[in-house]
């Protein structure tokens, strides 16, 4: 067992040192590093439409080298980050965006996940509270004088066993 968690433990360090493999190839990418910088920042904050839990910069679909190159087309027209991504919003929809924005018709996405984390945090505390009344009603209570006498006698006097 030692051995295996060992040889996982090895797995997960590779696995963690080795560099990320974008899928941008080498004609995309602008002459200008700046520009570039732009593109890759712009291409992590949009899916790739074929993929659907990808950014066009991790992803090796056709459909986003297109998108690749649009937004560079974009960014080399002159174009600013947010009308590049007011552009590709108006082509393909908010889906093209990998972070919705905070709009009102995307309200209920922004609020859903800090509801069910109250929620769980509420029901674990009622669940707490719960559990910690009922190991008080299950503790037992103490004899009084009367029963502790019947109940001595009971335990003295083999003959009255049998009637419990």
């Amino acid at each position: 067992m030692r051995k295996l968690i060992a040889a996982l433990g090895i797995v997960l360090a590779v696995a963690c040192s080795t560099p990320l493999a974008y899928a941008v190839q080498p004609d995309e990418v602008m002459a200008d590093p700046a520009k570039e910088a732009r593109a890759r920042e712009l291409s992590r904050e949009l899916r790739c439409m074929v993929c659907q839990n990808q950014s066009i910069d991790d992803s090796d679909a056709t459909l986003a080298k297109d998108l690749r190159l649009l937004v560079r087309e974009r960014i080399a027209a002159g174009d600013s980050n947010k009308q590049v991504l007011d552009y590709l919003v108006a082509r393909y929809g908010e889906f093209v965006l990998l972070k919705p924005r905070f709009e009102a018709h995307t309200l209920i996405l922004w609020l859903i996940p800090p509801l069910v984390l109250i929620g769980g945090g509420l029901a674990l505390w009622l669940h707490i509270r719960r559990r910690g009344r009922a190991a008080e009603a299950a503790t037992p209570v103490p004899l009084n004088a009367e029963e502790h006498a019947r109940l001595q006698q009971l335990l003295n006097d083999p003959a009255e066993t049998g009637r419990i």
